[in-house]
């Protein structure tokens, strides 16, 4: 009976177990019929979905590399430069790191045993050598070595050295970091019309079939070119004289800008310290800031051309107009004086090309009294202080042009010969380019535009009247030719005022012992062509005036421009206001 019991119980579990084979074989059967199907669906009835699938895991564009950066006269100032990357694949190694060094070293120009070094890193990608160039690409292809591929890049090189480095910026193909043109004009030239695509191995090997272009596949496809309005050999004389200039007063820094008043082309922007692009990333952020965008400073009396444009706009004085100079005036609990009150304590009643002539404070200051707070301010607005110029580089500042309603009588009375506002020196060069354009400020601008873009990107500011305008602009050629000013050409009439101002510290808090000097001015003055704007931070030695410093700058400069530009002389006679 026990027998019995123990064959029954054998019995139903080979039963069981027999029931469970059965289900895994069904299981089994059911799965690889699913996989038989899902084969000939994707094989068979979809198969060019897959193709594409793999295709776009295959496909690869067109090398595209930057476009070209000209100055107005077709010399190259920027361009891209095809170098390769040269790796070593441990994974794909078929030679010893042995054998690869003494086959790579003389092509690398490293030591075999670096290279050897190099090569036994335990990393699946070790890094060769970097910007190597086609030669040297061509010369390892040759060798056929499936371990050592090669990453094709573009390096940006400046042909041309630190020439206009601030205008031109620089841009990082690795980082895709960029300063000037080279980042406010990215997108023309980086833009394509259309790029070739191709298809690619792991390897990296162009898989030609009957629709590749072989040509398109290995030539690179360039953006659009651009056109500065930058003259090269303008550029390199303010470059120069600049220099000059900071080396003999030992100066912290310059800068010199020329523009066509007419139409904004800045024809040069020469910025101090100088870098150079080639070689940015060993430059400090002092020597590629473009200071005359971002920094603020008080004009100083290059700024009284400013007062009396907007006294005269204003009907507040004429060209006739004669004021009580009386050496030195109280404003408040603040005494003014005249930077030659010693000489000149008590001048009496001057003339406007007087006070051009002998800079005077008090005669501005009085100038400034007469307009009314709001007038004064709504005048700076229209001729740009308190707003950006839109010129096309980036970082610029707004400057510093406190509202109306918060000035007092220091503040206002300050204004009139240049301390009441902070300004950036290209706002200076478009407030003043608007006197030397019949009263019309035109937006600076260092790129050449189609008709099209600049419709869009260059605007026209009607600031003052083209008869008051021109008044501004006979009172400063008179003072110039009826004076002792190192800038008197005796070819040209010139427009200019010179300025000097004592240096804010950096925490706004009180002033330095240290001098902003500068100089502004446009010529010939019958038919202006060109502005010039000198200004030198932190001169050293002697006597430091916008006269004694940035003036010989101007005087060197407009000589060497003229010749250059071939700008034809205006002087018969003296201007007689």
């Amino acid at each position: 009976m026990g027998i019995n019991r123990r064959n029954s119980n054998n019995n139903g579990k080979n039963k069981m177990f027999l029931n469970r084979l059965f289900g895994f074989q069904i299981f089994f059967l059911i799965l690889l019929i699913w996989f038989i199907a899902y084969l000939f669906f994707v094989q068979i009835l979809d198969y060019k979905g897959y193709r594409d699938k793999a295709r776009k895991q295959r496909r690869a564009s067109s090398f595209v590399m930057r476009g070209d950066i000209y100055d107005r006269n077709g010399i190259k100032l920027a361009t891209d430069t095809v170098y390769y990357d040269i790796f070593a694949r441990r994974a794909d190694y078929v030679h010893k790191p042995e054998e690869l060094a003494k086959l790579l070293a003389p092509i690398l120009k490293i030591s075999q045993y670096d290279l050897t070094e190099k090569l036994r890193q335990n990393t699946s990608l070790v890094s060769l050598k970097k910007n190597v160039d086609r030669h040297t690409k061509d010369e390892i292809a040759k060798l056929n070595l499936r371990e050592i591929p090669m990453d094709k890049k573009s390096v940006r090189t400046y042909p041309q050295g630190s020439l206009a480095a601030h205008v031109l910026g620089y841009y990082n193909f690795d980082a895709d970091v960029a300063a000037g043109v080279e980042q406010t004009a990215a997108d023309k030239l980086e833009s394509v019309k259309k790029t070739a695509e191709f298809e690619m191995t792991p390897g990296g090997k162009v898989i030609y079939n009957i629709t590749t272009d072989p040509v398109a596949a290995t030539k690179p496809v360039r953006g659009s070119d651009i056109t500065l309005t930058i003259d090269a050999a303008v550029q390199h004389v303010c470059e120069k004289e600049l220099m000059k200039s900071i080396e003999k007063f030992h100066a912290l820094r310059g800068a010199v800008i020329v523009m066509n008043p007419r139409n904004g082309e800045i024809l040069a922007y020469a910025v101090y310290p100088y870098f150079d692009p080639n070689n940015f990333k060993s430059a400090s952020v002092f020597q590629t800031k473009n200071w005359t965008l971002t920094d603020v400073f008080p004009p100083g009396s290059t700024f009284k051309t400013i007062t009396v444009a907007s006294a005269i706009e204003l009907g507040k004085i004429n060209k006739y107009s004669r004021i009580n100079d009386t050496g030195k005036i109280k404003v408040g609990w603040w005494t003014i004086k005249n930077y030659d009150y010693a000489r000149r304590p008590n001048p009496g009643l001057i003339d406007l090309v007087y006070l051009f002539e002998h800079s005077s404070n008090v005669a501005s200051v009085m100038i400034a009294q007469m307009m009314e707070k709001h007038e004064y301010y709504n005048m700076l607005k229209k001729f740009g202080f308190g707003d950006k110029t839109g010129i096309d580089l980036p970082g610029e500042s707004v400057g510093l042009l406190k509202a109306p309603s918060r000035w007092d009588a220091s503040d206002h009375a300050s204004m009139g010969y240049g301390y009441g506002s902070s300004v950036t020196a290209i706002q200076m060069v478009s407030a003043v380019s608007a006197l030397a354009n019949d009263g019309v400020r035109v937006t600076p601008h260092v790129i050449k535009y189609s008709p099209e873009e600049a419709a869009e990107k260059i605007k026209k500011v009607q600031v003052m009247a083209p008869e008051n305008a021109r008044i501004v602009t006979e009172l400063l050629t008179e003072s110039i030719n009826r004076g002792h000013s190192p800038i008197k050409n005796p070819s040209y009439n010139i427009a200019a005022k010179t300025g000097t101002s004592i240096k804010p510290k950096e925490n706004g808090a009180g002033y330095t012992n240290k001098l902003y000097t500068s100089i502004v001015g446009y010529m010939p003055s019958t038919n202006p062509q060109v502005l010039i704007y000198v200004i030198v931070d932190s001169a050293q030695g002697g006597e430091i005036w916008g006269n004694t410093v940035a003036a010989p700058i101007f005087k060197e400069i407009s000589t060497q421009i003229a010749r250059i530009l071939n700008l034809q002389p205006d002087k018969i006679g003296e201007f007689r206001v």
